[in-house]
């Protein structure tokens, strides 16, 4: 056999060896291992972030692998007395890891408290869950004038540090958003190794949450099956001897509730029944309020476990862990009491997971897909709209479809979770997972191919991409905070929650010719239009514009992409409103049609207004386009992969100036005879009714309040 077969099949059996020597406990111990490290760092320097966040360690891992590999191949090549003469010299242990993405410190004012919850945001709602339209962006109105205040100089990361279920560290440990799976089952086996780990502290106690909406009912199912999975993998390793299982007597319990409208705890007490739990969950029982009181759900659970935490005199420590697992498929009802959960959570020390949906990138409302679940009525596909958004305390997507071709009400994945949920989880150092199974990011997801019971959404990305624009989760103070330190940002916001009215949606673009009073009156009208919109279109940009001088000046990779996506698309609706109304007066007086008999247009009757990479109105409306055009290409050339870049080329793909072309449009044909024309000389015979064949029409039912 020759010997670079050899060697590459040797190699083969290697990594196929340490791949079966990786199992789920050595795993779990490497995982433990590394955040027992980010643990002494956050202790011994107070700061949050680590060196060895996101995937650094991973890559040390592999780096250490990859060299194993590399010398073992070295001493099988190189002959024997040459592999004795080579010897491997470390002069110095190197001390420092180089980072790729370098976490900045956040500075705060002093009078921003420093207690989770202390500002006071009872009744600050960032939705109208019950809005009768679809609404592209949360419609939160405050005050900016009244509540921002001057603070010092604040520089936001945009970094994450992994989520841990550690109960007893000193500096508060930031959970893990941004993550996205196709599937409930999916986010239940990473749970699995959040548990074990867990255990491996101490005993556990997982308190799962369900929510009682009709769409979550498959979703709960494929729970339960996967439970059965997790209590294989826990009896596995407690027969090997596992040390989360070491001097336990019960080394994992589990208790469910129910909420809607009502909490319901589904067993009396923490159980560690496999038959008994998935008995439990399903039992759980449709709620058709459409009310979900999910933070109440948090606080009343953690009370009710707060005992398991309290501090064993012998060993200075609490004798369990407890775990809360949020599933639900919406936003919630009641975002006002998230202070509340996350300030009670903290207290005790229990991370918040959340199995839940991706909100849709700036918007509150998303379509679910619904189909009766019963065969004897109307299967036909309906939409319902849930409040599942929007991924930001405030707007920060301007809403507007300035094309005419209704490109931007398209929904399309923010990336992450529902703010106010996805903040729990963060604060409390758990984990929230963006379920979606029509998950795609190679190509556009159509609307039909949306899953029952789940959003159309029809552009997702890449979580590792994304995970460097998460929003700021922080109270309402925080933020309003640092909108007053940053004036593009507190632009941003005051354009995005202006933006209520239309713009020049679907403008009329078709002028015919056939007298000239008809044309004039046409044309005309059309301008009447364009003159409600254009002063608004005007405001909107200045309002943006203020925030040009201070833009230079944002860290934030989201903030930067918001803000120079809003203005990008401010000017092109800007330029194409007035330069649509100039183009209309040109047509009105100055422009004629060519003489019959031109080989382009035969027959001229029509003026068709097209879009044009050009404006011919004036000088002020080029440096504009170009302006424009400008910051939408910075948009796509800086933040590649993102929902601002998509956005962006969106708003580049149709012209922003306009041009006049030519056109004929056929003159009317008469009416054909026939029986109902009053031409009674050419009626056809009656048609001779027969009998429908066809069954009865199955009653189509509205979808249930979702």
């Amino acid at each position: 056999m020759p010997k670079t077969v050899w060697l590459r099949k040797m190699l083969g059996y290697t990594k196929e060896w340490l791949k079966e020597r990786f199992t789920l406990s050595q795993n779990l111990e490497i995982e433990l291992s590394i955040r027992s490290m980010r643990r002494w760092w956050q202790v011994k320097t107070g700061k949050v972030d680590t060196p060895i966040d996101g995937e650094i360690p991973f890559w040390f891992v592999s780096l250490g692998f990859h060299l194993v590999v590399i010398i073992f191949l070295a001493r099988i090549m190189m002959p024997e007395e040459s592999v004795k003469a080579v010897s491997l010299t470390i002069d110095e242990a190197v001390d420092q890891v180089v980072e790729e993405d370098i976490p900045m410190e956040i500075q705060f004012d002093e009078l921003i408290t420093d207690q989770i919850g202390a500002d006071g945001d009872d009744g600050f709602e960032t939705a109208a869950a019950q809005a009768p339209i679809i609404d592209p962006i949360s419609e939160d109105t405050i005050d900016l004038e009244m509540q921002l205040r001057d603070v010092a100089d604040i520089v936001t990361d945009n970094d994450f540090i992994e989520a841990t279920a550690e109960s007893m560290a000193i500096v508060p440990v930031k959970g893990s958003v941004g993550n996205s799976v196709k599937a409930a089952s999916g986010a239940v086996d990473r749970m699995t190794q959040e548990i074990l780990m867990s255990m491996q502290e101490r005993e556990t106690i997982v308190v799962w949450m369900f929510d009682q909406s009709a769409s979550l009912m498959e979703q709960r199912e494929e729970i339960v099956q996967r439970f059965d999975r997790i209590y294989d993998e826990l009896g596995i390793l407690q027969a090997a001897g596992h040390a989360s299982f070491e001097n336990k007597k019960q080394p994992l319990l589990t208790q469910v509730y129910a909420f809607g409208s009502e909490i319901k705890p589904l067993l009396k007490n923490p159980t560690p029944s496999l038959t008994t739990i998935k008995e439990a969950i399903k039992s759980i029982e449709r709620d058709s309020t459409g009310i979900e009181n999910v933070m109440e759900t948090v606080v009343v659970a953690a009370k009710d476990h707060a005992s398991y935490r309290r501090i064993d005199k012998t060993t200075g420590k609490p004798k369990n862990n407890v775990m809360l697992i949020i599933v639900s498929d919406e936003s919630g009802d009641d975002k006002n009491q998230v202070n509340d959960a996350i300030r009670i959570c903290n207290q005790h020390q229990m991370p918040v997971y959340v199995i839940g949906v991706p909100a849709p990138f700036g918007r509150t409302n998303t379509e679910v897909k619904w189909v009766d679940p019963d065969p004897e009525f109307d299967q036909s596909t309906q939409w319902a709209l849930v409040s599942q958004g929007p991924e930001s305390i405030m707007p920060e997507r301007l809403r507007l479809d300035s094309t005419g071709t209704f490109g931007d009400l398209n929904m399309i994945d923010s990336g992450f979770g529902p703010f106010h949920l996805t903040r729990l989880s963060y604060e409390t150092g758990g984990i929230y997972f963006a379920v979606h199974p029509n998950r795609n990011t190679n190509r556009r997801v159509k609307k039909w191919e949306t899953k029952s019971y789940s959003a159309s959404l029809q552009h997702f990305f890449d979580p590792k991409v994304m995970r460097r624009y998460k929003p700021d989760y922080v109270t309402n103070q925080t933020y309003l905070a640092r909108l007053k330190a940053s004036e593009s940002r507190s632009a941003l916001v005051r354009a995005a929650t202006f933006t209520t009215t239309g713009t020049l949606e679907s403008p009329v673009l078709r002028f015919e010719k056939l007298n000239e009073a008809t044309f004039v009156a046409a044309v005309s009208a059309a301008q009447q239009t364009a003159a409600i919109v254009e002063p608004q279109i005007n405001r909107l940009y200045e309002m943006l514009k203020v925030g040009e001088e201070s833009r230079p000046d944002e860290v934030s990779l989201r903030w930067q992409a918001g803000f120079d996506l809003a203005i990008g698309r401010a000017i092109a609706a800007k330029v194409r409103a007035s330069s649509y109304n100039a183009m209309l007066a040109l047509i009105k007086t100055k422009l004629k049609f060519d003489p019959p008999g031109n080989k382009k247009t035969p027959q001229n009757n029509t003026w068709v207004l097209v879009p044009a990479d050009v404006v011919e109105t004036g000088s002020q409306d080029t440096k504009l386009l170009q302006k424009a055009n400008n910051y939408l290409n910075r948009v796509i050339e800086d933040h590649p992969g993102t929902p601002w870049a998509l956005l962006a080329q969106r708003e580049l793909e149709t012209p922003i100036g306009w041009k006049w072309e030519q056109d004929y449009t056929a003159p009317p044909q008469p009416r054909e005879a026939g029986p109902n024309n009053n031409n009674n000389n050419n009626n056809a015979e009656p048609r001779i009714p027969q009998p429908r064949m066809n069954a009865v029409p199955k009653t189509k039912r509205p979808p249930p309040k979702l």
